[in-house]
């Protein structure tokens, strides 16, 4: 691996600069882009999803734990498994307590959702420390339904909003055989009982990092600061407030 040339401080700056403009533009594109994201219309969910948690059955809507919004990490553990997919682990191990904090005080909660029965969940999330709520959908149609386990012989094949014929044509026919685990986040969100399928990401673009605020741009009710007046300022005071959403 090669490292930079070396350059003159006024180089540095210069050469600086110029990569400012193009940080600050996909900044830009990036707040476009999760404006659209959150502007998405919705789906109600009308399968009673029925998961295996710690505390016994639980359903999608109890997954919630009754806040707003629910982010679902499909974590690849087919049930024939004795551990967990790596990459998938890799994603998991950087779920810290603190990060759900943040999630929680924007009414959203964090998840895992894995085919692979409880008991199999339970020990390896023991193994690594893990402190997020992880179910079990072994035996229900949730990750078919949800386009991460992949197998014709039970559901039509879909992968990415490809179907088996642009996968074929894509060059990704090895998704179409045989049964296969794939990773991917979905975001849900609640009104009431009610329970709305928001947004679902895949392949690469399940790879979200840069902490609670990279998960909340995935949901619908997004990072939640609009910014109160406080009574009484004056309007230097006023001008002084920052928009974080600027």
């Amino acid at each position: 691996m090669s490292l930079p040339k070396i350059a003159s401080r006024e180089e540095w700056r210069a050469a600086r600069i110029r990569l400012l403009a193009d940080e600050k533009a996909l900044t830009r594109a990036r707040d476009a882009l999760n404006t659209q994201r959150r502007l998405l219309p919705m789906v109600e969910i009308e399968e009673d999803y029925r998961f295996e948690g710690p505390h016994g059955p639980t359903s999608l809507l109890d997954a919630f734990e009754g806040r707003r919004q629910l982010i679902v990490q499909h974590f690849m553990f087919d049930p024939s498994w004795d551990e967990g997919c790596p990459s998938c682990t890799a994603g998991a191990d950087e779920i810290s307590d603190g990060l759900l904090a943040h999630l929680a005080s924007r009414d959203t909660t964090f998840a895992a959702v894995s085919r692979a029965p409880l008991a199999k969940l339970e020990r390896y999330k023991a193994t690594r420390g893990w402190t997020f709520p992880w179910y079990s959908s072994y035996g229900s149609s949730f990750n078919y339904d949800f386009h991460v386990t992949l197998d014709e012989s039970v559901a039509p094949v879909e992968f990415n909003y490809r179907d088996k014929d642009e996968l074929v044509a894509a060059g990704m026919g090895w998704l179409t055989e045989g049964s296969s685990e794939q990773p991917g986040h979905s975001v849900f969100l609640r009104d009431g009982d009610r329970v709305f399928h928001t947004y679902s990401s895949f392949a690469r673009g399940a790879e979200w990092t840069g902490g609670s605020y990279a998960f909340l741009d995935l949901t619908p009710l997004g990072r939640q600061e609009d910014w109160e007046e406080p009574k009484g300022r004056s309007d230097a005071e006023r001008g002084a407030v920052p928009n974080f959403l600027s």
